[in-house]
């Protein structure tokens, strides 16, 4: 096993993520600590970092190394941007950190703090074509890409800290003011042409989006607490800036989703995100909950395993992490994907479901038996807790729950999940119907190899006079397996309605 500490020295705050690495290639993270530095308010009038700069540095580097040493890290990555990238004295305090803790700091350009952050987007969000903001406390990186490659990149020096220090925004925003941030602030997004695309996506990166999400779901009720890949229109934003800009500092802390911290910059943090609106013409900001940290550790984990460092496929990739994460023998999962997909693929006609949903079977297969991890007994409620709460990309919140779901069905249904409000506020009756054939689909295939010796090594489904039709190749003749598809006629008879027929393929 590998442990890995990611070290972020950012010009708001400071981060220290822990990630173990495991022999099989599975990793997750296993420490996360974040400290308040606010450095772009710490620099002086010749550009240098003060002497409190330094000192609450320093104390925030001897932490994190005091628990690198605890958790017996192996490789260190500490990165510092825009707040000691741009101070005169930047590299000094490099020095004295490397003095006094052996971390070696790397100041990185805005460029490459600009590609490590899309790293993070697009390895964890399934879009094609967007615009990601990096929005910081000193700086704000500004990223086209299309065909999820870069195309476009820039640093700006504009962050929700030095913004809100330029224009006193700290407490209130007067009309005036406002206006003086927007011509301040567009007179810097204008050089950039490319950044007028016509509609395409903002991504936000960073405290500032992140609270804005959070604002909003705490304002809607929205059932889940999931940031990462959550999505916004262009008219909440602006309904949710608009009462901001209403309210004074006391007022703001008040708010629900809206931290202490960061109640005094949101105003700033939130300018810079209306005149992207403004300038991009787009109608909806997509929230990322992953950045410059998780950049650096897939920069890091893919080269080390010789993996493309931007996934082809990122639903596969975080399902493979998973699988291998909580699964021993992945053979089982794996050859009961197989015969789901090929029950799917023979029966258009009987489930009458878009290939769309194909991926959400397939991610459900795959994944349907890592609650065993916690228990044997009631896995399937295990597992569906887990898989509606891991770090799965490429889907979409809401199809990370159908997910959930139907791999909390392969054992059969289960009530509690319609009596349950976090479902029944998010899933629809079309939702159910759907997560009903898919989890049937799943049982079905889940008892082709409940033995788990793969005694059936392929099926051949298709429909006739009869009904639906399991053609089933094996060399002996599979007397388990046979049973427990039996279980399932009355449920497939209900949903289908149709008779659910097996039969040997020597027969």
């Amino acid at each position: 096993m590998q442990r890995i500490a990611i070290i972020d020295i950012g010009s708001n705050s400071a981060r220290l993520v822990i990630s173990h690495i495991y022999k099989n290639g599975a990793y997750n993270m296993v420490y996360n600590q974040k400290e308040a530095l606010r450095l772009s308010q710490k620099v002086d009038s010749k550009n240098m970092l003060t002497e409190a700069a330094f000192a609450s540095t320093l104390e925030t580097m001897r932490s994190f190394a005091y628990m690198c040493k605890i958790y017996k890290v192996d490789k260190t990555i500490a990165v510092a941007t825009a707040a000691i990238r741009n101070a005169y004295n930047g590299v000094d305090l490099v020095s004295r950190v490397m003095e006094e803790t052996g971390i070696q700091l790397h100041i990185i350009s805005g460029n490459t703090e600009a590609y490590i952050s899309y790293l993070g987007v697009i390895n964890t969000l399934d879009v094609n074509d967007g615009i990601i903001f990096d929005l910081g406390g000193g700086s704000t990186e500004l990223i086209l890409f299309q065909n999820r490659q870069i195309v476009e990149s820039v640093s700006l020096p504009l962050g929700a800290v030095n913004t809100t220090g330029m224009f006193n925004t700290r407490n209130e925003m007067p009309p005036n003011v406002f206006s003086d941030v927007n011509f301040f602030i567009k007179s810097h997004l204008e050089r950039y042409p490319w950044l007028r695309q016509q509609g395409l996506p903002l991504i936000g990166v960073g405290g500032t989006a992140r609270t804005i999400a959070k604002m909003v779901q705490r304002s809607k009720k929205y059932p889940a607490t999931k940031l990462h890949n959550y999505a916004l229109s262009a008219q909440t934003f602006r309904s949710l800036f608009s009462k901001l800009r209403d309210t004074n500092l006391e007022q703001r802390k008040k708010i629900s989703g809206l931290s202490n911290e960061r109640s005094d910059i949101i105003l700033a943090g939130c300018s810079i995100i209306s005149c992207l609106f403004d300038i991009s013409s787009s109608k909806k900001l997509i929230v990322s909950g992953c950045g410059l940290r998780e950049g650096l550790f897939f920069d890091y984990y893919y080269k080390a395993h010789d993996l493309p460092v931007v996934a082809d496929n990122i639903l596969s990739r975080s399902c493979e992490n998973i699988l291998k994460l909580y699964t021993a023998d992945t053979s089982h999962s794996r050859h009961i994907t197989a015969l789901a997909l090929n029950l799917f693929d023979s029966w258009p006609k009987l489930h009458g479901l878009s290939k769309s949903n194909r991926k959400l079977l397939e991610t459900a297969a795959l994944l349907h038996d890592i609650g065993i991890t916690i228990n044997f007994y009631s896995h399937a409620r295990h597992s569906a807790y887990m898989i509606q709460n891991a770090q799965l990309f490429g889907l979409t919140q809401k199809e990370q729950v159908l997910t959930a779901v139907i791999a909390g069905w392969h054992n059969g249904v289960s009530k509690n999940y319609f009596r349950d409000k976090f479902y029944k506020e998010l899933l629809t009756d079309d939702d159910w119907q759907l997560v009903n054939k898919l989890a049937l689909l799943l049982a079905l295939a889940e008892s082709l190899d409940y033995s788990q010796t793969n005694q059936i090594s392929n099926i051949s489904p298709y429909l006739d006079k009869r009904g639906a039709v399991i053609k089933i190749f094996a060399d002996e003749i599979p007397s388990i397996e046979m049973h427990q598809i039996k279980d399932h006629q009355n449920w497939f008879r209900k949903i289908f309605g149709t008779e659910l027929n097996v039969e040997l393929a020597n027969e």
